[in-house]
């Protein structure tokens, strides 16, 4: 008896639930809004007469325990042997194909994989056939997937459409299936492939001849892999045309008798395309060229005859030649072929081995007990020297750029100016000016042109000469140039036959004689950098060498007498010193013409005396006023009354460091040195300077001072001794006690 549908007379369906939540039926198609038909109820309950089909399937439990599936069958896989008939339509020797397969199901998550052994010349792909995943069962259950209860042995598997024919399992596939309570078939056989039948029978019809050579080679490529014979030859293709002598270097692998030919490094102009190999590594027949084979002429196996039925282009298999009688025989180089001294033929070519490196000479003694490694020349003989001579000198231009046109298509400058690191080296930089400055007159005779005097300066950067008057006495000529800067010929050359030789910094000196461009000039001065520069250069200039210059002077002491009685007599004061002059005059007469004036002034710039270097007050007072009265300075006056306001104290003096800030302040025009020699004129002890006195006397217009008169060097003597040779430095007197000490040993007494 049913009870009645009222409250209290039935049971609560809601006791142990725990989820109430409304399922959502609503989704989108892209359309509409649709109510799906496998949507379960409140709380995920399936409604009335509602079958839920399983996403994934049932997986199996281990007997006895309630471990998870994932974790109680980690790494066990069940192992299945299947085969698939592959129809073939492409051949009538056989109806199908037998495709083997291995099918394998993990335990942990009912996953299939298919694989295909891989079989040699099967020319199919082979591999992973079904990649790792669920596979779900044939239609109309394709709802649900592969389970372990779906396998067994003996049986038809489908995946994917085709039909796998399970016929055996492994060991451990077997004891799982018994466990769980499956029966197992009895174990099917697997059909043979027709192709791989017929392939069979094809491979036992040839019998390959018995090839002991290979070990051989196998046993020589480990023996000597990496051992290189090198020899040094010689290819003498001087008797063709165009031919000439090459050199080459022949490398004999020992691991495989291969030879191979390179040529060396090619030297700039050779003409020759950049080839390294001249035969590529191979191995080389002693009695080649043999002739062109055709197309599988040399093979290891000779093919007497095909047959393939009735069928024209059907071809079953193939007789080969056992016996090898039409095998074409070569004979290639060995290492016993090869010594020095030897011709070896490279495909027509004969090729002279010269001589070979350390371990090739001792890998042939250790061998063949060879001694003689003599080496033969392979040098080829200097060419001739051809003598290239140039076309006559047109006149254009320099000779050296005339040349220049005739080397190359290419125009490019003379060989004096290429060097640029000797015109860098030289060009004027700092306080070097790279100019030699010497002072000569023109010697002609000319009443004109007597007693002219000029500057010629040598450009050591580019060997250039310029020469230019600096006064001249007719008023009516003004500052002009004598000859602008170029390189000057020596005379008597031959034009138009070889380079001309041009006048050389060595060439110039005081006592020279120059001549440029027919003009003749005697140097007899020079400036301070220019002796200087010679002197540092004595290996340059050797007249400016002071150890050559008194060993002359040295030669003459036999002949000279006395030489102290001399010098003391020009000397009756005892002032250990000597004025120009008298000392020229003595020394020249010792050296009896041996001593030229480039040596003697190199002795008396080395023995004179060194002027004051102070100057005198009064000079540079008069220097001063002479400044003072270009510039127009006159402001003396509100100086002083700036230095009496600064003077607080009245003492009418003020330190040197207020009176220099006091000139600068009112912009005296005097340069840094000489008011610094001023001030330290008009200093005291304590540095205080009377600044009335040094004003009073800076005044040009109350305290005039005679004009100061500046002896030049070239006017020490008259001008009839100007003629002569002047004192080419600014010099009065000249120790010539450490001179006699020095040249001749005397000590004073």
């Amino acid at each position: 008896m049913a009870l009645p549908l009222l409250p209290g007379c039935s049971f609560s369906r809601n006791v142990g639930r725990k989820k109430f939540h409304k399922s959502q039926h609503v989704f989108c198609n892209n359309v509409s809004m649709l109510v799906g038909d496998n949507k379960p109820g409140i709380g995920g309950e399936p409604l009335l007469g509602q079958k839920v089909k399983p996403k994934y399937s049932v997986y199996t439990k281990e007997l006895g325990s309630d471990t998870p599936s994932w974790l109680a069958f980690n790494k066990q896989v069940l192992s299945f042997d299947a085969y698939v008939e592959d129809p073939a339509h492409d051949t009538s020797q056989e109806n199908c194909g037998i495709r083997c397969y291995k099918i394998f199901f993990y335990l942990e998550d009912d996953t299939i994989q298919v694989i295909e052994p891989e079989r040699r010349n099967r020319g199919l792909p082979q591999g992973t056939f079904i990649r790792r995943h669920c596979i779900s069962l044939p239609p109309p259950d394709d709802d649900q997937f592969y389970t372990v209860h779906h396998f067994n042995v003996n049986i038809d598997l489908v995946l994917y459409g085709r039909t796998f024919k399970i016929y055996d399992c492994d060991a451990f596939t077997k004891n799982f299936l018994k466990k769980i309570g499956v029966k197992l078939n009895p174990p099917g056989q697997r059909p043979e492939d027709p192709s791989t039948k017929i392939r069979k029978k094809t491979r036992a019809c040839i019998k390959r001849s018995p090839r002991p050579e290979s070990s051989n080679a196998l046993k020589q490529f480990l023996a000597y892999d990496r051992k290189v014979l090198r020899f040094f030859c010689l290819w003498d293709d001087t008797a063709s045309l165009f031919g000439d002598r090459r050199e080459l270097t022949l490398h004999y692998f020992l691991s495989d008798d291969t030879i191979e030919i390179i040529t060396p490094k090619k030297p700039p102009n050779s003409g020759r395309d950049a080839m390294p190999f001249v035969l590529q590594r191979r191995k080389l027949p002693k009695y080649g060229p043999p002739g062109l084979h055709p197309p599988g002429g040399v093979t290891d196996q000779i093919v007497l005859n095909t047959y393939g039925g009735l069928a024209v282009k059907q071809v079953h298999g193939y007789l080969l030649d056992k016996h090898e009688l039409g095998k074409s025989e070569q004979e290639f180089y060995k290492d016993s072929d090869l010594s020095i001294g030897t011709t070896i033929n490279v495909w027509g070519r004969k090729v002279l081995l010269c001589d070979c490196d350390e371990f090739t000479k001792t890998y042939y003694k250790n061998k063949y007990g060879m001694e003689n490694f003599t080496p033969i020349p392979c040098k080829a003989p200097p060419p001739s020297k051809i003598d290239r001579t140039f076309p006559p000198y047109t006149g254009f231009g320099s000779e050296e750029n005339a040349v220049c046109s005739c080397v190359g298509l290419r125009a490019k400058p003379g060989l004096h100016l290429r060097n640029v690191r000797t015109f860098m080296g030289k060009d004027s930089y700092g306080n070097k000016s790279g100019i030699l400055r010497y002072l000569a007159k023109l010697i002609t005779n000319q009443h004109d042109n007597l007693g002219r005097l000029f500057i010629i300066s040598y450009f050591l950067s580019d060997d250039t000469i310029s020469v230019f008057e600096p006064t001249v006495r007719r008023a009516d000529s003004s500052l002009r140039k004598f000859l602008k800067r170029m390189r000057v010929k020596k005379p008597g050359q031959e034009a138009f036959n070889e380079l001309s030789e041009y006048i050389k910094a060595q060439e110039l000196y005081i006592g020279a004689k120059v001549n440029v461009n027919g003009h003749l000039f005697l140097v007899f001065s020079a400036d301070e950098y220019t002796l200087k520069f010679m002197e540092e250069n004595s290996d340059t200039f050797p007249l400016s060498n002071l150890e050559l210059a008194l060993e002359k002077l040295k030669e003459k002491i036999a002949k000279s007498g006395d030489i102290r009685q001399v010098f003391r007599a020009a000397d009756p004061g005892c002032t250990k010193k000597m004025d120009y002059n008298t000392f020229r005059d003595i020394v020249m007469t010792i050296a009896a013409g041996k001593l030229t004036e480039q040596q003697f002034v190199t002795i008396i710039r080395h023995y004179r005396v060194p002027d004051d270097p102070c100057p005198d007050v009064n000079v540079l007072i008069a220097m001063a006023h002479e400044q003072l009265k270009k510039n127009s300075f006159e402001n003396f006056g509100r100086l002083i009354y700036r230095c009496v306001y600064q003077d607080r104290e009245g003492k009418k003096v003020l330190p040197s460091k207020d009176i220099k800030r006091l000139c600068k302040s009112f912009r005296l025009p005097l340069s840094n040195d000489l008011l610094e020699s001023l001030l330290s004129n008009f200093e005291d002890g304590e540095e205080q300077i009377s600044y009335e006195s040094f004003f009073c006397a800076l005044n040009w217009r109350i305290n005039t001072m005679p004009k100061q008169i500046v002896i030049s060097p070239l006017k020490e003597r008259d001008d009839d001794v100007l003629a002569g040779m002047p004192s080419p430095i600014s010099m009065k007197y000249i120790d010539y006690v450490k001179f006699l000490k020095d040249v001749y040993g005397l000590e004073e007494e």
